[in-house]
């Protein structure tokens, strides 16, 4: 692969407060975010500016989700409610009261219609999408589920706990498979590689781990970060990854042998984030990279190979 270019496409500004969570749209120009103030806020990426409010909320945003073939935006907040927005009336289609602590992933599926919820409690509640009633909740961990990833094929999902464990199930009927290769720390970020080969686990450890999904044992462990691994999502179209960090940085790496192609960060000369990046996310507009901080600021990246 070519030398990537990277640039940076513009800064959102407006929080007040810091930022926990971003998530695309509907509409491919269309962004959300959340985190410590009083609403959730919607961006347009191509006038690279605020276009709304979408929903006012009381209590901290900790995660946002899209929900598969929806218009629905799920909501996570830490009094442990997820309300459901409609992101074109804004209007509150459900609010799913289970979870007496924090919620901190959200993640649903495109082959049925099924959300889960993570939180902070040690367990995971699975929801009707179509109906929004609660269908299963059950235990993982004694501690906060931070982060939950489902595989490209909707086989498994995987759990992130407080403990360091990756806890494996059956995503058929949430049936206990293994606890995975795990961390020292809290699990923070999981992902599925575009391919289904890997699975990808970052920790406040400053840990990644890759494990092969066939048997899920681990093939490669090294340390990307300074500081927490907070998220770790692969390019649409291009082999590469990106990785955010307490450290203050974004990392490129090459997906099929994981090496590190670039850095973003203000060391290395860009105008980036001067506190920890919570959360990034790539959106299908012009395959830009948003990320989100404790420095109040959502940032829009390009990143391409060299021309």
């Amino acid at each position: 692969m070519s030398k990537l270019q990277i640039s940076k496409a513009g800064t959102l500004s407006g929080h007040q407060n810091p930022i926990f969570a971003v998530e695309n749209g509907p509409d491919a120009h269309t962004l959300f975010t959340g985190g410590n103030d009083k609403g959730v806020v919607q961006w347009n990426l191509e006038k690279m500016a605020f276009e709304r409010i979408l929903y006012p909320v009381q209590f901290s945003v900790y995660a946002l989700h899209l929900i598969a073939h929806t218009p629905l935006l799920a909501i996570g907040t830490r009094d442990g409610k997820v309300n459901i927005v409609h992101t074109g009336t804004q209007e509150l289609a459900s609010q799913l009261q289970h979870h007496q602590r924090p919620v901190f992933d959200i993640k649903s599926f495109n082959n049925k219609p099924e959300l889960i919820l993570s939180s902070e409690d040690g367990t995971v509640s699975i929801w009707n999408t179509d109906t929004f009633s609660l269908l299963y909740h059950f235990k993982v961990a004694e501690q906060t589920i931070r982060t939950i990833a489902i595989s490209n094929d909707e086989k498994w999902v995987v759990f992130g706990t407080k403990d360091g464990n990756v806890k494996l199930y059956n995503a058929s009927d949430y049936s206990f498979v293994a606890a995975l290769p795990a961390h020292t720390k809290p699990v923070t970020s999981l992902c599925f590689s575009p391919d289904g080969r890997h699975l990808l686990t970052g920790g406040r450890d400053a840990q990644l781990n890759v494990l092969e999904t066939t048997g899920f044992s681990a093939i490669k462990t090294f340390t990307p970060h300074l500081f927490t691994v907070y998220a770790i999502k692969y390019h649409p179209d291009l082999p590469i990854f990106a990785t955010a960090s307490r450290d203050k940085s974004i990392k490129i790496w090459a997906a099929d042998d994981f090496r590190l192609l670039r850095i973003i960060s203000f060391e290395k000369g860009f105008d980036s984030h001067f506190l920890s990046i919570n959360d990034i996310v790539w959106n299908s507009y012009k395959n830009q990279l948003i990320s989100v901080s404790d420095d109040k600021r959502a940032m829009v990246w390009d990143i391409g190979n060299q021309q």
